[in-house]
């Protein structure tokens, strides 16, 4: 396993992160805590949760499984979405941020959280009183570094300008959905992480299990995540022309390297510059050893372009005319 830093730090975390959401639901307690035991057996170090995931269960299991082996652990947590049927029970107020990384610590049963993740973006709270309160926690000893999830470009750069001015510890990194399916961030954020020393650790990166090859054609599952999902994980916005060619050339090198194609989709993304790490997911032990073989080879360059080119964003303004001004020395 290698490792990374996050953004502008010196926190080192491996190139894969175990993602917990499937944690007291689609996986139960035993094997949840035998897939954090291996993940940090075979190098992993990196393990990202949140306080919604599963009503808290999933931070409640991570807490138990790394109950020995706290000092090996970058821990991440999330708040941001509804906990309670309080109207306080959700968003940045400097009352919920407080509160939420108490309940966490609790749960995790520990008494600090290395990166502590402003879920979504929330329109109601000022991005200022959210600052303020998460730059106190890092004083206070109950967070290491923050970062943001779902946020766009211009709202991250609000974020970074307002810390720089103020003074107060920045987000060194941002957890956006990126896969070979889904690259809308290349339009802006992925630059913007790159000027601002961001680390981009992406979630669904396996497009929640469409890059794995299980799906054969457009009839929309009768069971799993897609038969009753909606939103991104809408069946109609997976199974379209377009990603139905880049699953091919995906599988088409599988066949090429002796690899499964959510091999394949992980390794391109440990490829890219911006990418520090990308949260993978498991609903049962096989899944997660099969991820995990994601590690420990490499695309070779024409097989990278090769996926490059078959999932890129078409040519679009502005980039397209910015382009034509770039200046070279």
């Amino acid at each position: 396993m290698n490792y990374n830093k996050l953004g502008k730090s010196g926190l080192l975390v491996s190139e894969l992160c175990l993602g917990t959401m499937t944690f007291g639901k689609q996986v139960n307690k035993e094997d949840s805590i035998k897939m954090v035991h291996q993940f940090l057996d075979q190098g992993g170090n990196f393990i990202d949760t949140a306080d919604v995931y599963v009503g808290g269960e999933s931070e409640r299991i991570v807490g138990e499984a790394i109950q020995q082996r706290r000092s090996e652990v970058v821990l991440a947590t999330k708040v941001r979405m509804k906990v309670g049927p309080h109207p306080n029970d959700f968003g940045y107020s400097r009352r919920r941020i407080i509160e939420g990384v108490d309940q966490s610590l609790r749960r995790l049963n520990t008494d600090y959280i290395d990166l502590y993740q402003l879920h979504v973006w929330d329109n109601l709270t000022p991005i200022e009183e959210a600052l303020r309160a998460l730059d106190d926690l890092i004083t206070a000893g109950k967070v290491r570094y923050i970062g943001c999830s779902n946020f766009l470009a211009w709202q991250m750069m609000k974020a970074l300008s307002y810390s720089d001015f103020k003074r107060y510890a920045r987000f060194i990194s941002v957890q956006p959905q990126y896969s070979l399916v889904s690259r809308e961030m290349d339009r802006e954020v992925m630059s913007l992480c790159k000027e601002e020393e961001i680390g981009v650790i992406p979630w669904a990166p396996l497009a929640g299990g469409f890059l794995s090859g299980k799906y054969k054609s457009k009839e929309k599952p009768e069971e799993g995540r897609f038969a009753e999902g909606s939103g991104e994980y809408g069946w109609e916005n997976k199974a379209t022309d377009r990603n139905f060619e880049i699953l091919q050339a995906v599988e088409e090198i599988a066949v090429e390297v002796g690899k499964t194609p959510a091999q394949v989709s992980l390794n391109w993304l440990l490829g890219k510059s911006e990418i520090v790490s990308p949260i993978f997911g498991a609903s049962n032990l096989q899944q997660f050893d099969e991820n995990m073989g994601a590690v420990g080879w490499t695309l070779s360059e024409e097989q990278w372009n090769r996926l490059d080119q078959a999932s890129r964003l078409p040519d679009e303004y502005p980039q397209r005319f910015l382009d034509k001004f770039k200046r070279h020395i």
